[in-house]
């Protein structure tokens, strides 16, 4: 979707990236020889080299921020997984419907291309139905983002805090997810952290991209915890095997106990197996929740923030879109001088940067916390369909 305002500047928005096999023409910015191209970028690269300031040509972007990225696994979904999770009549039902969400949030990734990444202050802000999602970026170096959505009528409240750590490992690239996702049941109580996955980039001996790593699920409350795996299934050299395995298991922390084995794939269908009575059911249909999404429409652009991602790549994107690279990289370039007179601006003055949406700290133990200023987000400009 293309809106023009502001100064003639464009809102850009783009369908999320669809399972493979769906059509997808937003996303199809591949060129020939890209493995060649991508080795390239890296020729100067050592292993264990720490990627977070490495900036990519446009060739290399697809049309949508980061921040993006994160909010599009909230609010595109083509089931309302979140009411699910409130609409459980035990803990452990509700606990279930928790697990399916966190693995609803896990989307697909496209190898030779990657968003933009977010600059200092870039908001992006959409509601679907009555849930209302705002991302800040809140720090640059390192960059981190932070997310707050609610929904007032089925009192759920979601914070998270991400800060991605790229590492090159010589033949392949893996991003750390580092921070932490809190999703709250108010009527219930009840008060779910969890974590996520890493994105593993694999440039030899086989191109691809992957979620890999162990994620942890924990209700404080209730004592029930998830642990879930993100692997590969067996493969010679990167041939064969399926890369989009989930396997883990639901216990109560107390006892040790464990009360169900989850079994499947982030990509289809994901089953649930009780102990107690070796019963099986699906808990998540990865075609139900992400296939056939569409892109955000804008309900009213006046209202559109000059720190929206749409907003702030509009430029960028069309060019992108338009297969324009060199226009796309002059476009590009002007979002970061822009950025980096800002900076010498506050530089000059003494003056210190803060978020508009959050309050932020650090620490070692803890990494980046970041709490949202407001109760509750409001409704957005943008609607997710």
């Amino acid at each position: 979707m293309v809106v023009q305002v502001k100064e003639e500047k464009k809102i850009i928005l783009t369908k999320p990236l669809l399972l493979e096999g769906e059509s997808n023409s937003d996303t199809s910015y591949t060129a020939p020889n890209l493995l060649q191209r991508i080795l390239s970028l890296f020729k100067n690269v050592r292993p264990g080299s720490d990627l977070t300031r490495f900036q990519l040509p446009p060739l290399f972007n697809f049309p949508k921020s980061q921040l993006q990225c994160y909010g599009e696994s909230v609010y595109c979904t083509g089931l309302d997984m979140l009411s699910m999770c409130n609409k459980g009549h035990s803990p452990q039902e509700r606990f279930i419907s928790v697990v399916a969400w966190c693995i609803s949030t896990t989307r697909p990734a496209t190898f030779g291309v990657a968003p933009f990444n977010p600059i200092l202050g870039e908001t992006h802000h959409v509601s679907k139905g009555n849930l209302n999602v705002l991302l800040e970026q809140v720090s640059h170096h390192p960059p981190v983002t932070a997310l707050h959505a609610t929904d007032e009528k089925e009192n759920i409240e979601m914070i998270w805090s991400q800060q991605p750590v790229p590492k090159f490992n010589g033949t392949s690239v893996e991003a750390k997810v580092h921070g932490k996702r809190k999703l709250k049941l108010l009527n219930h109580g009840e008060t779910y952290e969890m974590n996520c996955p890493h994105l593993s980039f694999k440039i030899l001996p086989i191109p691809g991209v992957n979620w890999v790593g162990n994620v942890n699920i924990r209700c404080q409350e209730t004592g029930l915890v998830a642990e879930l795996s993100y692997r590969s299934s067996h493969s010679f050299l990167g041939l064969g095997g399926n890369h989009k395995v989930i396997k883990g298991k639901i216990f109560d922390s107390s006892s040790l106990k464990v009360l169900y084995e989850v079994d499947g794939h982030w990509d289809s269908i994901v089953k649930l197996k009780d102990t107690n009575n070796a019963t099986m059911k699906v808990i998540y249909d990865a075609k139900e929740v992400i296939s056939g999404l569409k892109a955000p429409i804008v309900k009213d652009a006046e209202s559109v923030w000059p720190t929206e991602s749409a907003y702030v790549w509009g430029e960028t994107s069309q060019e992108i879109m338009n297969k324009n690279w060199e226009k796309a990289r002059e476009a590009k370039q002007v979002v970061e001088e822009e950025q980096r007179e800002l900076l010498r601006e506050r530089e000059s003055k003494g003056e210190s940067w803060n978020p508009k949406h959050f309050t932020i700290s650090y620490s070692k133990e803890e990494g980046w916390d970041c709490s949202p200023i407001h109760k509750w987000v409001l409704d957005a400009p943008i609607i997710a369909q």
